[in-house]
């Protein structure tokens, strides 16, 4: 079932979002070569519990920890180990999610660890503009649908790949909500975004093709053909105008980041 927030849990989510974003902007700061996921894990887990709030992802359908950190080819759901030790060159995915007085935030970003190679970096910055392109459509009266076609058309662009085994979706007292929210598809089908909804947009991008794998620890999602892969994901308010990034405050439309 799809909720549309008051002007009070709008509130709510608005905090969780903004300590969200001061969290991710910690532990993405740690990020170098020779520190292990499991390091940033327990970083994740020691700010948002100092801040009252709870790491959502812990024991989530038996998670076992509470930031999901995704390196080279890793899609999503990297498990945080003490053996996966971060080198020059790599990328890594940090996607985390926390409650804080009964309501969620999801935010996830790609960073470099060390000097990475313009390949890298560029599938990085693609990424992350592929988001803001979508949010110019994710607009009262517009739908669901297209959000996704944007995302696609724009990487696809740019040789690069949507994956669509997974997607974006709803939040609010729950970490997933509907409506789904897929980045593919064609335009103009879905769900009618209305004000007060509250939607995680997740582009997925691969550098190859956009099939994907799971891997035996049943989490890990890996591109297909090995190639790398990145994420970039903010909460996202739905109103009478311009969006608001829940997960990213202050945000101002042109002011990409």
């Amino acid at each position: 079932m799809i909720t549309v927030k008051n002007s009070a849990q709008i509130a709510k989510m608005r905090d969780a979002g903004a300590m969200l974003h001061d969290v991710l902007t910690q532990v993405a700061a740690h990020v170098q070569p020779g520190v292990t996921t499991k390091e940033l894990d327990h970083l994740f887990q020691k700010l948002t519990t100092a801040h009252g709030a709870i790491p959502s992802c812990l024991g989530y359908e038996g998670f076992p920890a509470s930031l999901c950190t995704s390196v080279d080819s890793q899609v999503v759901h990297g498990i945080p180990s003490p053996h996966t030790v971060l080198r020059e060159g790599q990328i890594i995915s940090l996607d985390g999610c926390l409650l804080l007085d009964g309501w969620q935030a999801d935010s996830a970003l790609t960073v470099p660890v060390g000097k990475v190679s313009e390949e890298a970096q560029r599938l990085i910055d693609v990424t992350r503009e592929s988001f803001f392109a979508a949010l110019e459509v994710a607009k009262e009266g517009n739908r669901v649908s297209d959000i996704g076609h944007t995302v696609q058309r724009y990487v696809e662009a740019r040789g690069y790949s949507a994956v669509r085994a997974l997607c974006g979706h709803g939040i609010g007292r729950e970490m997933h909500e509907d409506p789904s929210v897929p980045n593919y598809g064609v335009p103009g089908h879905g769900v009618r975004l209305r004000r007060g909804m509250t939607i995680c947009i997740e582009p997925m991008i691969a550098a190859g093709d956009y099939h994907v794998r799971t891997l035996s620890d049943g989490w890990t999602v890996v591109t297909s053909d090995g190639k790398l892969a990145a994420h970039y994901e903010h909460t996202v308010l739905i109103t009478e105008g311009e969006p608001e990034l829940l997960t990213l405050p202050g945000y101002r439309k042109g002011e990409e980041r």
